[in-house]
């Protein structure tokens, strides 16, 4: 019996070690193969990094307004009688705009130029008769003073008279009446606007560090807050000081607005070129990386594994320091040299040390493959 039970647990021990045995086997070779199979390369495109010429800039906000742009304001009081333009118009210098009640100063100004006359023919009869000798000295001096009073007087109504009409100060775009025929209006009340948006000017400040980069005349790019619209001017003045309470610096630009693109009191995003730089390293926005520890690319490099001859390319995970943007392009400032092959497409598939191969028929738009 005893025989038996330690034959049966011998053969159980062969057993239970056969199989514990082919286990362990086929699980090293699996080992082995795994780890002498290579990953397949990774398919990848790339910038290849070159030294250029790079723009600088300040960006400001700034608001817009028109070269001449001012409202318009009754210069006396009185009853509107006319209103000789509709919003929007495109008025010319010198139209009329607005008629206000003026015929109590059209009977003053008939009165006195009649007033005029009767002195004038006075002054012309003294001096008849002061040529005759039939005349004191006195008589023409009291004729001469009678004269020039009436035109004074006629002078003075005809200035009345032109407050009573109001015209355009200069050629513009004219906004909305603000005033009513029939009603009263006291002298200073505005009864419109008027925009010459021809040209605009672009008023910004800078801090004083970057203001002191600045120069009139040089180029400025405005663009509006949701970029469809971008024009291009020039720096006119900086404001000759610093303003205690910002701390900031005044500047304006003028700008064409042909197309009337711009609107006196718009939002603009204002950016001033700076003399271009020359053998600066530049690349697109999305070929970089962001994480906790740092901005960083991929770039590709030929590298021979341990015991081969064959050079295979391998993506080798690379921390850089950032500096200006412009564009959609970003200053390298460290990290990267002419030359390397940086990956602008497929980075979310690679890891350190990745095979890759290079195909650039998958560059992302503006990436800029070579």
């Amino acid at each position: 019996m005893i025989k038996r039970l330690l034959i049966a647990i011998v053969a159980l021990v062969i057993v239970a070690g056969g199989i514990i045995g082919y286990n362990l086997f086929v699980g090293k070779m699996i080992a082995g193969i795994f780890a002498n199979m290579k990953a397949p390369a990774v398919a990848v495109s790339v910038t290849k990094v070159t030294a250029e010429d790079w723009q600088p800039g300040l960006e400001a906000i700034g608001t817009a307004a028109a070269v001449q742009g001012t409202d318009l304001a009754t210069e006396a009081a009185g009853i509107v009688r006319e209103i000789r333009f509709t919003a929007n118009d495109r008025v010319a210098k010198g139209q009329a705009l607005v008629q206000i009640d003026d015929r109590q100063e059209r009977a003053d100004l008939d009165a006195a130029r009649a007033g005029e006359t009767l002195a004038e023919t006075a002054l012309t009869r003294a001096k008849e008769l002061r040529q005759k000798g039939v005349s004191a000295t006195s008589a023409l001096d009291e004729a001469e003073a009678a004269a020039i009073e009436a035109r004074a007087t006629v002078a003075k109504l005809e200035a009345t008279l032109s407050t009573k009409q109001l015209t355009a100060p200069f050629a513009g775009t004219i906004g909305i009446p603000k005033i009513e025929i029939g009603s009263y209006v006291a002298a200073g009340t505005t009864f419109a606007t008027l925009q010459d948006r021809s040209r605009m000017r672009v008023d910004f400040t800078l801090t004083e560090s970057d203001a002191a980069l600045v120069k009139p005349g040089m180029p400025v790019t405005v663009t509006s807050e949701v970029g469809d619209v971008s024009v291009e001017g020039k720096i006119t003045g900086i404001e000759p000081k610093i303003d205690p309470n910002s701390r900031l610096v005044t500047l304006r630009a003028d700008v064409p607005n042909d197309h009337d693109t711009l609107t006196p009191g718009q939002f603009l995003r204002v950016r001033v070129a700076l003399p271009v730089e020359k053998d600066v390293i530049a690349l697109p926005q999305t070929v970089i990386s962001s994480s906790l520890y740092g901005d960083s690319v991929f770039v590709v490099r030929e590298e021979k594994p341990e015991g081969s001859d064959t050079a295979e390319l391998h993506a080798r995970q690379v921390f850089i320091k950032v500096g200006r943007h412009f564009d959609n392009k970003v200053e390298i400032r460290t990290g990267l040299q002419p030359g390397d092959q940086v990956v602008n497409a497929g980075q979310n598939k690679l890891s350190s040390g990745a095979l890759v191969k290079i195909d650039n028929s998958q560059a992302l738009t503006g990436a800029g493959g070579n």
